[in-house]
């Protein structure tokens, strides 16, 4: 991440208190071994990561709720096909963002995070809708093969401009 885990901490716990909501100590835990990763992880492995960093157990119904608080305030992703959580992008940024797709390489497990414009969003909307559903979540995760696996080093495809590309290995 192009920010200091300071800062970022610090945005989240502004975000929060402009919300009304707290990020108290163990919350701000979780989010820091989230941070530290270079990984998406599971619940389970922040069961892990958390008593190794804190020296203290937390039970993975703490975590997981701890987690849907993280998610519900825009400070974690969770990642429905792999069922694993990794910090927002852009807990520390400034502008508007668009919504999240993800990138999930197969092979190495490395994620890219993505801003979808908002335009595409509502063709997507429209096709849906169109096909008589209604979308549950708007977020996106396509599986492949990244750039570094497949041989090809830095990304093969092209970014079109105001597109942002975060990724985590």
């Amino acid at each position: 991440m192009a920010h200091s885990i300071d800062s970022i901490i610090a945005r989240a716990r502004a975000e929060c208190d402009r919300v009304g909501v707290k990020l108290t100590p163990k919350r701000q835990n979780i989010l820091l071994v989230l941070l530290l990763s270079e990984a998406p992880l599971s619940a389970y492995d922040i069961v892990d990561s958390y008593r190794e960093r804190y020296n203290e157990s937390l039970p993975a119904m703490s975590v997981y709720r701890i987690l849907n608080f993280l998610v519900d305030n825009k400070l974690v992703h969770k990642l429905e096909t792999t069922n694993q959580f990794l910090p927002c992008a852009h807990i520390a940024c400034d502008h508007q963002h668009e919504i999240p797709q993800f990138l999930i390489c197969d092979r190495c497990h490395a994620v890219a995070e993505v801003g979808l414009r908002k335009t595409l969003v509502r063709e997507l909307q429209e096709s849906v809708r169109k096909a008589g559903f209604s979308l549950t979540s708007q977020q996106l995760e396509l599986h492949g093969v990244c750039a570094k696996c497949s041989g090809g080093g830095e990304a093969s495809g092209e970014v079109e401009d105001g597109d942002e590309v975060h990724h985590r290995h």
